[in-house]
């Protein structure tokens, strides 16, 4: 007779033996509590971080972000329900006046989209596009000056060494990154035509692309967007979501220009909304963010880095010291310098971001003419690093830690031009994949004989999905010889 204090012991082995499995009993006196208490292993404690306070100065990033207006649709940002995600169109004869922003473009302006979505309907596919509408009297020419856009399917996101040469942009992670380097090439896809010819008071479609979820491991699937355009006239905007219609024999097309047309005049705003932004004026509390949807005023970053406002150089550091510059800086992650550089939003929804947090897709351009004014050769290291976010310095200098944490805030391509040692003009595309407060090697090393000068380009387009703020830092490596 199995005495009552042994029984969960006696099923135990007749669990583990008829699933083919190992057990070794000793009988015990002790509560089967105790025993299954000794039998299952203390898990071991993770070790405390180790905080690296890098202690050199940080400045504000020289220069400043143009006005061209940039169309940002990313809210919400996973997306359930057709709907419009983001009008500039005017209200003026719309079911639901307040999804319409009422903001023409003329001249030179961006498009950029970035939406996800998971578990449709009946696996439909949904189909992101894209509206231009012209409301004058008169023919308009918007002519599409690069244009890019990838699924996530066809960039996943994955993990990716911290460095890999990418010239052809073979390596990526996530369609925006993906996207990005095509534009910073200057590539147009065969999506884009070169120019579209719109007729007074008609509407064309600038993008009307899949977001396919069946035969997928997981149905989720996105799609990001980036689309430079010049306007001969005013023109409206709108990006919107819809499921691919059914043909009579049940196959999937895509949505026509005048299904489009009329979601865009009788659809309300896309489900379900993200988390409500918080109002710039709060001190205090949970800072929340929130996804953009609006116009921002703002593509491109234009800087030099020279050792003052009037200067024509950038003396390098003394030997072993250095000096770092936030990229992307913004409320809650200045890093001591008190500068915020995200772009400024013309347009927006009441539930959507105050700013464009993050210049998804701005451009950086930074000039950077390193001066060795020294009687001896140096070698000075250039790195785009991701140090833990803070708004003040708290320790008087960048903080990273070891190990660094476990999720990437940068994955994307950056343009590096600069002059080898027999005097080669050198352009190299890398891509990084970068973990928050990562100690890093650096992105490049410049060998710089005694009273030399060279110029330094360095030139991103800020990946959707990266998280800020990053910098970019400039150190004169301490060697044996100098």
């Amino acid at each position: 007779m199995i005495p009552p204090q042994n029984y969960l012991s006696y099923i135990l082995i007749l669990i583990l033996v008829s699933s083919g499995g190992y057990f070794l009993f000793k009988p015990s006196s002790k509560s089967d509590s105790s025993i299954l208490a000794q039998s299952t292993p203390t898990p071991t404690p993770k070790p405390t971080p180790e905080i690296i306070v890098q202690s050199q100065p940080v400045k504000a990033l020289p220069g400043k972000l143009d006005t061209v207006p940039m169309f940002n649709s990313n809210s919400p940002e996973w997306v359930k329900t057709e709907g419009i995600l983001l009008s500039t169109f005017s209200p003026t004869g719309k079911t639901v006046p307040e999804a319409h922003l009422n903001f023409p473009f003329q001249g030179r302006f961006d498009i950029f989209v970035h939406h996800q979505t998971h578990t449709p309907k009946d696996s439909q596919t949904f189909y992101l596009g894209v509206i231009l509408y012209n409301p004058g009297k008169k023919s308009v020419t918007v002519d599409i000056l690069q244009g890019a856009s990838y699924q996530t399917k066809d960039a996943p996101y994955i993990k990716l060494p911290p460095y890999l040469d990418n010239p052809d942009n073979t390596s990526y992670s996530g369609p925006g990154d993906r996207a990005v380097l095509d534009i910073l090439q200057g590539k147009r896809q065969s999506d884009f035509p070169e120019k579209l010819v719109i007729p007074p008071g008609q509407s064309r479609m600038l993008m009307n692309l899949p977001m396919p979820v069946v035969n997928l491991e997981k149905p989720i699937n996105g799609r990001s967007g980036l689309i430079r355009l010049k306007s001969s006239g005013e023109v409206y905007a709108a990006s919107m979501m819809m499921f691919a219609k059914k043909n009579t024999d049940g196959k999937e097309r895509a949505p026509t220009l005048e299904e489009w047309q009329n979601l865009l005049n009788t659809g309300k705003l896309a489900t379900p909304r993200d988390k409500i932004p918080t109002p710039p004026e709060q001190i205090g509390g949970q800072l929340i963010y929130g996804r953009v949807a609006g116009v921002q005023s703002g593509s491109k970053w234009l800087g030099k880095l020279t050792d003052n406002p009037n200067g024509k150089d950038f003396t390098i550091p003394e030997s072993g010291q250095g000096i770092s510059y936030p990229i992307a800086s913004l409320k809650g992650g200045r890093l001591g310098t008190e500068q915020n550089q995200t772009a400024q939003m013309l347009v927006r929804y009441p539930d959507t971001a105050y700013q464009a947090h993050g210049n998804y897709c701005v451009e950086y351009n930074l000039s950077l003419p390193l001066y060795n004014p020294t009687e001896q050769s140096q070698t000075v290291a250039l790195t785009i690093e991701t140090p833990l976010k803070e708004d003040k310095l708290s320790r008087g200098g960048l903080l990273f830690q070891n190990p660094s944490r476990d999720f990437p805030f940068f994955r994307g391509s950056v343009r590096l031009k600069y002059t080898d040692d027999s005097g080669k003009l050198i352009t190299k595309y890398i891509h990084l994949w970068h973990k928050t407060g990562q100690i890093l090697e650096p992105l490049q090393k410049i060998v710089m004989p005694p009273g030399s000068r060279n110029l330094v380009q360095i030139d991103l387009i800020y990946p959707p999905d990266s998280t800020p703020p990053q910098v970019l830092t400039v150190k004169t490596i301490l060697t044996a010889d100098n």
